[in-house]
């Protein structure tokens, strides 16, 4: 598999689950997904105001797609090679592909054990 390592730092916001859908939240990179107990946005963390719920320091992993949706192991095989590493990771499934947000502080260790186990990492 091949990712790209983005650019952008990012932030994972929690609001109440009926809040509108702040004006804050865009960028070149953002998520945003309502649940019936949550809405949760990723975006640029310079963006996401002072007092907000989020968890700040967040860098993504572009796996390159597309894969079809029928595709199976995509997500484990990745997310197994970065647990054994104890990395943690916040994952972002689209239409396309798979988006691993890692903390800003693990991104090295990340990267090294996805090229250790045959993946290439790229930067953009």
């Amino acid at each position: 598999m091949k990712f790209t390592l983005l650019p952008e730092r990012l932030a994972i916001v929690r609001l109440e689950r009926d809040a509108e859908i702040p004006s804050w939240a865009t960028g070149r990179f953002a998520s945003i997904t309502r649940t019936p107990d949550e809405l949760s946005i990723v975006c640029e963390q310079a963006a996401v105001p002072r007092d907000a719920r989020a968890s700040r320091g967040w860098r993504c992993l572009a796996l390159h797609g597309p894969f079809d949706l029928n595709a199976t192991g995509v997500a484990a095989e990745f997310t197994t090679i970065l647990a054994r590493e104890r990395v943690s990771v916040f994952v972002i499934a689209t239409y396309d592909t798979d988006y691993v947000l890692v903390s800003n502080d693990s991104v090295e260790s990340a990267i090294a054990a996805l090229e250790r186990a045959g993946h290439t990492v790229v930067s953009s």
